[in-house]
């Protein structure tokens, strides 16, 4: 694994191209995940982005252990590339000037519960009179109708979606996933709803509220499982590490430990086949075909794990990969930064310079011609007030002096 502190550089340093957002300002009203992880996004990409927190900081902050020198790794890891303004929304003065952010921006994002900023003049009709090409995106967790109320907290989102009952053992209780999965899908959808809302602005010339929730991400983000029960009625279940459509597509015992191994057409099931020394099973009529492969799961897999028994993992994954069969061993997160650091992808970058820089994973879109930057480290509580203050303060200012 690469040390974190001797991480890969900034691939868009001083001199690099302005990023495809470049010269946009975001007003950053969100906290703890899903908002952050889309301005973030946006950050990368050249877009400014003014975190607007409360006076005790987003919540994230405070959420640890890890920490890395005090701080939140929680927090570090969705707010590089930032400006922190601290602002008490109940202060009349902090009002005026988030007030005035607002109407500077070009993108504002927020994830107060439904109706939450409208005391404070804040809601997108009070923007958008202010500032009719402003792109405004509101995260929820339940939408703004029936579930309005309900607070939108990711491992929420996993339960009552459905995905938890998709987890785990069969014989099991259900779990969660390892991270919050739906936040980031959400923040994701959330990027690409403000970008869509940008692209047509500039051709109207007019903004637009875009809203989007973790629970709606999660039904789409679940794709063929919710899927299955949409168009045909069928009500997924529990399989551990199987695939309901899909055989081999599971880990499978070797001489050392567990190898994925993904057949995902009859021609890489054959190669397996080849490869393990059993070219007999890929002409078996149980097990030609995914279907049948599929139906017979249980008859073919303990006829894999026989052949997969004589070789340790690190050998099987070579001679699969070599013959054209998906397989991969299962890693530790430090595994897995230290392959993609083999295989050349830089998973781990310097936000901000000299003794101020912080290792962070890579943002991971590639342009040819205007890269991801990564010049600004992930702030302190209101690192940048009394700067953005004055900015706000000055009738006529041009745009933020970042």
């Amino acid at each position: 694994m690469t040390p974190p502190d001797s991480a890969g550089t900034d691939s868009a340093g001083p001199g690099s191209p302005p990023g495809p957002l470049s010269g946009l300002l975001v007003a950053d009203f969100s906290r703890v995940l899903a908002g952050p992880y889309c301005t973030m996004l946006l950050a990368d990409l050249g877009a400014d982005v003014i975190k607007v927190e409360s006076p005790g900081g987003d919540d994230t902050r405070a959420w640890m252990p890890p920490a890395r020198d005090g701080v939140s790794t929680y927090f570090l890891s969705i707010n590089r590339n930032k400006r922190s303004v601290a602002l008490d929304l109940r202060d009349s003065s902090d009002r005026a000037a988030a007030a005035e952010l607002a109407r500077r921006a070009d993108i504002m994002v927020e994830n107060f519960k439904p109706g939450g900023l409208n005391k404070y003049g804040l809601d997108y009709q009070s923007v958008s009179a202010a500032n009719p090409a402003i792109v405004y995106a509101s995260i929820t967790g339940f939408g703004t109708g029936g579930g309005k109320n309900l607070p939108g907290y990711d491992l929420m989102v996993q339960a009552m979606s459905g995905l938890m009952s998709l987890t785990g053992d069969p014989a099991g209780p259900p779990y969660r996933a390892g991270i919050s999965l739906f936040d980031v899908i959400c923040g994701l959808h959330a990027a690409v709803g403000i970008l869509s809302a940008l692209h047509q602005r500039a051709s109207s010339g007019e903004g637009q509220h875009v809203e989007a929730n973790l629970m709606s991400s999660a039904l789409s983000g679940m794709v063929n499982q919710t899927g299955a029960y949409a168009a045909a009625g069928v009500v997924p279940f529990r399989m551990g590490n199987s695939h309901p459509s899909l055989f081999p597509y599971e880990p499978l015992p070797t001489g050392d430990g567990d190898l994925i191994v993904t057949s995902g057409n009859d021609r890489q099931f054959r190669a397996l086949c080849v490869v393990i020394g059993a070219p007999e099973l890929a002409d078996d009529p149980r097990f030609a075909a995914n279907e049948g492969r599929t139906a017979n799961r249980d008859l073919l897999r303990p006829l894999l794990a026989e052949r997969l028994a004589g070789r340790p993992a690190a050998e099987w994954f070579r001679e699969l990969i070599a013959a054209g069969v998906p397989c991969g061993p299962i890693n530790t997160v430090d595994g897995g930064i230290a392959f993609a650091t083999e295989l050349g992808l830089e998973p781990v970058v310097i936000a901000g310079d000299g003794d101020a820089g912080m290792p962070t994973i890579r943002n991971p879109l590639r342009f040819s011609a205007s890269p991801a930057r990564y010049h600004l480290p992930p702030p302190a509580i209101d690192e940048h007030g009394e700067q953005i203050r004055a900015w706000l303060a000055a009738p006529g200012s041009p745009g933020f002096p970042g």
